[in-house]
Parts: C-alpha cells; structure tokens; sequence
C-alpha cells in the first residue's frame, strides 16, 4: 500500500509530465536538446523560480502574496535610479533589498496585526508599488550598468548551460526548502495553513510568523528585480508585470494546497521545470502569445481542480471502508460458528 502510495505522489506525476515534455521537445524541434536552448530556457523563467519558494510559505501558511510583481518593478526602479545618480551597485543592490523586507513588512503587519485579508491587502500594495516605481523612475529606462553585472543576468557557469543566475534560484530554494521540511519554524508554518487558531493555542506566535514571512517574500521579489535588472542590462518602471499569477500558477502545479497546510519545495522545483519546458516548446512549435497565456490559465485550474478532486474521492473512500469496519468490540458471527 505505501508503494502504490509514493506511485502517485504528485511529484511523480509531476516528472511524468516533465519527461513526456521532453520527449514532445525533442520531437518539435532539433534544437531542443542543445546547451543554447537549455539555458534559455532556465533564463526565460528564473524570476519566477526565484520568487516561487518564498510564495510556497505564503500559501502553505493560509495566505497569499499578489504584490510580487509590482515589488520585482519598484526593486528594478530603484536601482536604476541609485545606478543613474552615481551610487554603486555594491550599496545600491542591499538597499533595493532592504526596500523588499519594507514592503513586505507593511503586508505583514496589515494582515497578521491589522487583521486583514491577505487578498485585498495584497492587492492593494499591487497598486501601491508600481505607484512608486513609476514616481521612482517615470517612463524612462536606464542601462549602461557595468559589464560584470550585465554578465551575471545573462552568462552561462562557464563549461555548463546553466546561466549564472541559477545559482541564486538554487540558494534561494534550498535554503527555503530545508527551513520548511526540516526545522521547526518549518513545521509551524505547516501548522498554521492548517489551523490558526490551534496554532496559536499551542504556542505558536501567529502573527510573528506571518510578517516573517510576507517580509522574505518581499526580500525574494526584490532580489528577483535585481536579477531581471541584470538578465535585460536595462530598469523600467513596468518591469515584472504579469509575474504574480505565474508564480502563483508553478506553486499550485507543485501540490501546494491552496487553503495551506500542504506543499513541498521539491514539487514546486518539478513545477518549475514543467512550465519552463512546457513554455520553451510552444515557443518552438511557433505557438502566438495568446495561446501560452491560455495554457497558463489552464495550468492554474487543473492544478487547483485534479488535488482537491484527488482528496475528496480519498476522503469518500475512507469514508466508505470505515463503514464497513465492525463497531469495535463487536464479534464476528461468522468465525465464531461451528460448522
């Protein structure tokens, strides 16, 4: 029983998906299997794996992030306009993070203090970011960064096809991942998406928890404008739009629950390459913009629909095996009487 179990994991069902995407690339079109195409494909999507862990907290947790995107834009915003006004990209990148842990802290404490749904809060610092990166920056763009940076967004680890910014997205995941399955701050979190209310009965600080985690999730986005900085040598006020429903849509694909309390780094990871090679394929295959956007959307529904139908036909099962179990204490007649 615990082998059919771990056979349909959905992180198995994940690598299923994957491999039969790389046998479906490998049949669209010749370059698919080249170094090239591997890390453009690793590069079309390394902002949204960066951000994606941290959004795994946040949805494990019972609560939701819509701001991401406009954070990735006021991040970008902010640093071209510290490079522009003569400041060095070796104080001008921690203060772009630091402006991350603040609007991620302003989220925090609106909902796990102000008592606030994360939804509409989130929505609101939406608007409120990207506010401030079009004061920030205006309509213009700024580039001319140095060499070595530009470098980093778009170079290759020299003898690999993985592009130098893997290696955050790398850090960046395995450290949230071991946080989350192996530490006790970890097993909070778990608590939490499932109950609340239980949680902060047993002596876990709830709200404490919560800012914590909207201010990484913060952090992480405006590391992941750096990143987008460096990938396009180039800052603009508009960058980072339409992030936030992908990221959303590679957490769900992962397996986390979308009410919290289940998830894990390592589905989220699968997830990531899925829609990568997914996304890299219809671009070889010639397919419009408008048709991938649509693949997303439906991404995003059968990633929420297949688990919860999954865990309601389990849950009517038990029910059912349950009763047809004898009430305890009962005898079974049948083995009891003679022949």
């Amino acid at each position: 029983m615990s082998r059919l179990r771990g056979l349909v994991r959905w992180e198995v069902l994940l690598a299923i998906v994957l491999l039969g995407l790389i046998l479906a690339g490998t049949s669209v079109s010749p370059v698919f299997l080249t170094s090239r195409n591997f890390s453009n494909l690793i590069s079309a999507v390394i902002e949204l794996a960066i951000m994606a862990p941290a959004m795994t907290l946040i949805i494990i947790s019972g609560e939701i992030d819509l701001s991401v995107e406009s954070m990735v834009g006021l991040s970008c915003s902010v640093l071209g306009l510290l490079w522009a006004s003569g400041v060095p990209l070796a104080i001008g990148i921690p203060i772009v993070l630091v402006i991350g842990l603040l609007g991620g802290l302003l989220n925090g404490l609106l909902i796990a203090r102000g008592g606030l749904p994360s939804l509409v809060v989130t929505l609101g610092t939406l608007a409120l970011f990207r506010g401030l990166a079009l004061i920030a920056l205006g309509p213009r763009g700024i580039s001319q960064f140095p060499p070595a940076f530009t470098q980093f967004g778009f170079g290759t680890i020299p003898g690999t096809p993985f592009p130098w910014t893997f290696i955050v997205f790398v850090v960046v995941a395995g450290v949230i991942g071991i946080v989350l399955h192996l530490t006790w701050p970890g097993r909070q979190v778990f608590a939490v998406g499932k109950n609340a209310g239980t949680s902060r009965y047993s002596g876990v600080r709830v709200a404490r928890l919560k800012i914590g985690l909207f201010m990484l999730s913060g952090l992480v986005a405006a590391l992941a404008g750096v990143v987008l900085t460096a990938r396009f040598a180039s800052a603009r006020a508009d960058a980072g739009q339409g992030m936030t429903l992908t990221v959303v849509t590679i957490v769900l694909l992962g397996g986390v629950n979308i009410f919290g309390g289940r998830g894990t780094i390592p589905g989220v990871v699968l997830a990531v390459f899925t829609l990568a090679v997914l996304g890299n394929v219809l671009r070889l295959a010639n397919v419009s913009a408008e048709i991938q956007s649509i693949a997303i959307g439906l991404l995003l529904i059968i990633s929420v629909v297949i688990p919860n139908v999954a865990r309601q036909a389990k849950s009517a099962i038990d029910r059912a095996i349950a009763s047809r179990r004898p009430p305890a204490g009962s005898i079974d007649l049948s083995e009891t009487a003679g022949p």
